[in-house]
């Protein structure tokens, strides 16, 4: 089969490889409908050290079942499915808890770059799509693997509800998705930090009421000036990158709650007196349980009550994938679909 694969930072290719087989009783062979490039991608299009052997990536996909192992019986051959960017095996205690990504027999997806993928943990993980492959809505329905439950955990851990305040720091997907979920919790007021108009004018699609284009001290401060120098209640860092944390703990309302899920690339940050403690701040988020949000999140997308689809603006066949992750590096397009 066909698949993109990254030999180091700015070189993806496209190449031939064997077919993946299944591996384990609990495996699922499934063919790729719809993936795509997400943000997290770029930390590594930018820094992974060259190899000459290349890694398969993509970790959100949606597919149709094409095999499984003989303990699979949550889904048969031919059904749409949709796939968390974490396996698990959804039966553990801590998956009964809702913490799919801290699954004692789960993992990373990391090859759905692909015409085919090898889901492990399948019976746990997959979750049956009520549509065909031709379906109008598989860009939404996508989102559901990744950046949609992503802005539906920010907004949740956060403490988003009726009346709430809230800033979200960064407008690329999960920002955006962030913005969305915030909304749909009922956020009386919703500020988006974000500088590129395309997605800020897609934010205020989405509930935005108020975006600032400034960073840093300046940004703090046209936030507090927003918010009668109170801040808000809720502060999403959508980012990963420590001036965002920075930011998200200069808005933060005394009391308030930071819910941090851009992946970080940082080991260290201001967690003192000053930044937190003296304000009774809650720093919360982490990386999402997708598993446990997709039937909840499922209906609004079927009925057409959101678009989070909205997010994808640039689309490509597997021989784009190299030029997506180009565009996406130099914030040409927000998020690229990609049909293998």
């Amino acid at each position: 089969m066909r698949a993109a694969l990254m030999y180091g930072a700015g070189d993806v290719r496209v190449e031939h490889v064997p077919d993946p087989e299944l591996v384990d009783p609990a495996d699922a062979l499934v063919r790729v409908v719809r993936t795509c490039v997400c943000g997290s991608d770029l930390h590594a299009y930018r820094g992974m050290p060259s190899s000459e052997e290349g890694v398969q990536v993509g970790h959100e996909f949606v597919g149709v079942v094409e095999e499984t192992g003989p303990e699979v019986t949550w889904v048969r051959p031919g059904d749409l499915v949709v796939s968390p960017f974490s396996y698990a095996d959804h039966t553990c205690a801590l998956c009964r808890e809702g913490l799919h990504t801290s699954c004692p027999n789960g993992g990373l997806l990391s090859a759905a770059q692909a015409e085919v993928v090898r889901v492990p943990q399948a019976q746990g993980t997959l979750v049956r799509l009520p549509v065909r492959e031709e379906s109008s809505l598989l860009p939404s329905l996508l989102t559901l693997a990744d950046v949609y439950p992503t802005g539906h955990h920010a907004a949740r851990t956060a403490g988003v509800g009726p009346g709430t305040s809230v800033t979200v720091v960064g407008d690329g997907a999960v920002g955006l998705m962030a913005v969305l979920a915030a909304r749909s919790r009922g956020a009386e007021e919703i500020i988006l930090m974000g500088r590129h108009k395309d997605r800020t004018d897609l934010g205020r699609e989405y509930g935005a009421v108020e975006v600032v284009d400034e960073r840093g001290a300046e940004g703090v401060e046209r936030v507090r000036e927003l918010t009668r120098g109170q801040g808000t209640h809720a502060v999403i860092e959508a980012v990963g990158h420590l001036d965002a944390l920075e930011t998200a703990l200069g808005v933060v309302r005394p009391g308030g709650t930071v819910s941090r899920v851009g992946l970080p690339q940082y080991e260290h940050g201001p967690l003192g007196v000053g930044a937190m403690f003296a304000a009774n701040v809650t720093l919360t988020g982490g990386p999402t349980p997708v598993r446990s949000y997709v039937e909840e999140l499922l209906p609004g997308i079927l009925e057409g009550a959101v678009h989070p689809g909205l997010v994808f603006d640039h689309a490509v066949d597997l021989d784009g994938v190299p030029e997506g992750y180009r565009l996406m590096d130099r914030r040409e397009v927000l998020k690229v679909l990609v049909t293998p």
